[in-house]
């Protein structure tokens, strides 16, 4: 058999059917987020290993039965890590099975964390994670009531900035971090931009990025967890066993977070906050959603109104730094990217 490793390309449907067939064999559905796909294929052309990547994560690893034993995951993970090399990614992240860990450790790969025998997330640096909390730490500030908020602010909106007012008018310090993948239209850059503009008047919030370590349900791999509501449970309770530890090490009690009465994902994702936070000594504070005109305000409903160029309804949701960004110049191509969206998601 040829142990050469071959890109499996887009267009080679044969190559790609061969794919989901051998990870449907492996209980392994194909990730919605791939970006690089190779294979080995025995003699016959069949496809005996795969394995893809998702900007710097590893993902959807399969072997085939007949031939585990014989190294080939090994070599297409030393394959992977070279595509990762080759991107410039130096800092690499896996999501596996908890049976996988200890081989995947073998190859060089550390815990971050892991939701029982579910799922277990690891990088390629021995102290990443550790490394990451001690550059927070060096923001640290002290206060007897602390408190935490995560928010992808896609984009900001008046409920981002109430939720934001409240946890900073009931605490002495709040620490907030905005996801930092890049997982829709709009950048990074942009929303970290419109976050701090949003909160600029609140001296007591400390925003930071999330680095890689907190993730969104965009681009969640739930390629080896075959239940949606499963999918939603495993991802919030891996969030929280990150957010307990960044907690640990900021002296956060609490965590806010917004009611959701649309995205079925925020609002088990919320339950399951609430039911696990207190276990780990952080209150879960769930503060009810912002109105404007008889209308709940979120992000989906404020990228709905760009996408429709109905930007006097969207002025009524954001702030006015939100809404200036968007009729400027400058934002108008991400209003364009929003437009071309054929429907806008929940998240």
């Amino acid at each position: 058999m040829s142990e050469m490793i071959v890109k499996i390309e887009a267009w080679d449907s044969y190559a790609n059917r061969q794919v989901d067939i051998l990870l449907d064999r492996e209980g392994i559905s194909r990730d919605k987020n791939l970006d690089y796909t190779c294979g080995i294929f025995d003699d016959d052309e069949n496809l005996v290993a795969t394995g893809s990547c998702f900007g710097n994560t590893i993902r959807c690893l399969a072997v085939s039965a007949e031939h585990q034993g014989e190294g080939l995951l090994n070599k297409i993970m030393g394959h992977l890590m070279e595509i990762q090399m080759m991107h410039g990614n130096n800092h690499v992240f896996l999501y596996t099975k908890v049976k996988s860990a200890k081989f995947m450790k073998s190859l060089g790969f550390y815990e971050i964390a892991r939701v029982g025998n579910d799922l277990v997330f690891m990088e390629n640096r021995r102290k990443g994670f550790e490394s990451f909390c001690e550059t927070l730490k060096e923001e640290c500030t002290e206060g007897e009531r602390i408190a935490g908020i995560v928010m992808n602010a896609n984009p900001f909106t008046l409920g981002h900035q109430f939720l934001v007012e409240k946890a900073a008018a009931e605490n002495d310090v709040v620490h907030l971090f905005v996801l930092s993948e890049n997982a829709g239209p709009i950048p990074f850059a942009v929303r970290k931009r419109l976050v701090r503009e949003g909160v600029s008047h609140l001296k007591n919030v400390i925003c930071h990025d999330s680095g890689p370590y907190m993730i969104s349900s965009a681009t969640f791999p739930s390629y080896f967890i075959k239940d949606k509501d499963d999918v939603i449970r495993v991802q919030a309770e891996l969030d929280i066993q990150v957010f307990c530890k960044i907690a640990q090490v900021l002296g956060i009690q609490s965590r806010y977070v917004g009611e959701e009465i649309k995205s079925h994902v925020t609002a088990m994702y919320n339950a399951v906050m609430k039911e696990n936070l207190p276990k780990q000594g952080i209150t879960c504070i769930e503060i009810r959603r912002t109105v404007r005109d008889g209308e709940a305000v979120s992000a989906s409903t404020v990228r709905q109104a760009i996408h429709d160029r109905d930007f006097e309804s969207m002025k009524k949701m954001v702030p006015d730094t939100t809404y200036a960004y968007f009729v400027s110049e400058e934002g108008s191509e991400v209003c364009r990217r929003i437009q071309a969206e054929s429907n806008v998601i929940h998240y």
